[in-house]
């Protein structure tokens, strides 16, 4: 992973170490951000799909398009942490995050419509609703 930050702290740790650290940092990122959505993730799919994206040696396990999503955003998220937040950054994340969903009517762009906008949260029986 060439051209990778490299934190002060880890200098003295080989290049694959490094990465493995790389790896960990950003799987844990997307993990907790997904469960702050009620979405849990497989630790050991997160790390090969954040594999994927870097070009690394992986094995052959098969992701779903929404968690291959999720991993997507945050290595863009990594590469591209002091670029300018933009539309076009904000709408290919909604892009990736939404991989594989068919249920939504605005993909990678803002909303339309003027109905109001709520997330929902909870169990099917105890929904907790955001506006």
């Amino acid at each position: 992973m060439a051209g990778f930050p490299v934190i002060t702290e880890v200098r003295h740790l080989g290049a694959e170490d490094q990465e493995q650290l790389t790896i960990e940092a950003i799987s844990s990122e997307a993990i907790t951000t997904s469960e702050i959505e009620g979405e849990i993730l497989d630790r050991a799919s997160v790390q090969s799909s954040i594999r994927r994206q870097f070009g690394l040696v992986m094995d052959h396990r098969r992701v779903k398009p929404d968690k291959q999503g999720i991993a997507e955003m945050v290595v863009s998220l990594y590469r591209n942490f002091s670029d300018p937040l933009s539309d076009d950054m904000l709408f290919a994340w909604h892009r990736m995050l939404t991989n594989g969903l068919r249920d939504l009517t605005n993909i990678g762009s803002y909303r339309t419509g003027m109905e109001p906008r709520a997330r929902c949260f909870g169990t099917l029986g105890a929904p907790n609703l955001h506006f």
